[in-house]
């Protein structure tokens, strides 16, 4: 799902860059660049050097700060007037919220894959701490800068709200467009390796590189098609962060350190990560039947 979210985020975008062409033309020649543009990628889901593929990835580190460094110049020079506001809390809004919040932090699943390519493994803690700490400060300036040239005005994705005409709207919307083609690989990693580990041992490697090539542009291609046919980014985006990103940041780790490491436990421990198990179920509970009451309600109303 979070593959299908990166795939509306490219489809949106890529319409933005170029209006003049989508505007007389509908939405289908836009899902047709959408697929060229998904069908660039393909060729990355072949890859099985992990050091390649972390490579490529790092090159979504770079559109990520090229966005960011978008929308704050254009929060300082780019002449937005607008003095957004919104209210600093709405509780009704926290399950949905806290799904789109938490998809943000998602990634544990390459975490093992990340450990075992590391050069010198002893620094994979520290590592993360600096990477959550500096995702982190990014994720909420870059939230505040929005609120605040935009408020309740502001576009599921902060670059489709930036001035239309200003050069650096063009250079975020096309980071932007990028950003999901340098994940794929990524994120279709482990459950590549996956694959390769359940094929039988007399396969050659040949013929593995086939197999798994073979099933990830077949996924890629069904992520393509749902992308184009829910087309709602922040609604799919909440969605996944509730059903999935919750389940996976917040209550299987709690649950298994409770569950490998509760005789060594002290009790303020115990009841922090029973806490967190506990939160984890009723944000992914509440989360999900929301986002998907609101993907709901959108879908009647678009085809209705």
């Amino acid at each position: 799902m979070a593959l299908v979210s990166y795939t509306i985020s490219l489809h949106d975008n890529i319409s933005a860059a170029f209006p003049a062409t989508f505007s007389n033309h509908g939405h289908f020649p836009a899902a047709k660049l959408t697929a060229v543009a998904v069908a660039i990628a393909l060729p990355s889901l072949w890859i099985r050097d992990l050091s390649s593929i972390s490579f490529l990835s790092s090159g979504g580190i770079l559109m990520s700060a090229i966005i960011f460094g978008s929308v704050v110049y254009t929060a300082v020079f780019g002449g937005v007037i607008d003095d957004g506001r919104i209210p600093v809390l709405r509780l009704g809004n926290i399950p949905t919220v806290s799904g789109i919040y938490l998809f943000s932090f998602g990634g544990h699943i390459v975490f093992p894959n990340l450990y075992t390519s590391m050069k010198d493994p002893s620094k994979f803690t520290k590592v993360s701490i600096v990477s959550f700490a500096t995702v982190t400060a990014l994720y909420a300036a870059l939230a505040m800068t929005g609120a605040k040239m935009f408020g309740p005005s502001v576009n599921s994705q902060v670059t489709l709200s930036l001035p239309k005409h200003l050069l650096v709207t063009k250079i975020a919307l096309w980071a932007t467009v990028l950003t999901p083609m340098t994940k794929y690989a990524l994120e279709f990693a482990p459950l590549a390796i996956q694959l390769e580990g359940s094929l039988p041992s007399t396969m050659s490697d040949r013929t593995k590189l086939v197999a798994r090539g073979l099933m990830g542009s077949s996924l890629l291609l069904v992520i393509l098609a749902l992308a184009l046919t829910v087309p709602y980014f922040g609604y799919v985006l909440s969605l996944s962060g509730s059903l999935v990103s919750v389940t996976i940041a917040v209550t299987l780790p709690a649950a298994f350190y409770l569950k490998i490491c509760w005789d060594g436990m002290s009790k303020f421990t115990r009841v922090a990560n029973l806490g967190f198990v506990v939160l984890g179920c009723v944000l992914g509970v509440l989360g999900s039947f929301e986002s998907s009451k609101l993907l709901v309600k959108e879908l009647i109303r678009v085809h209705s």
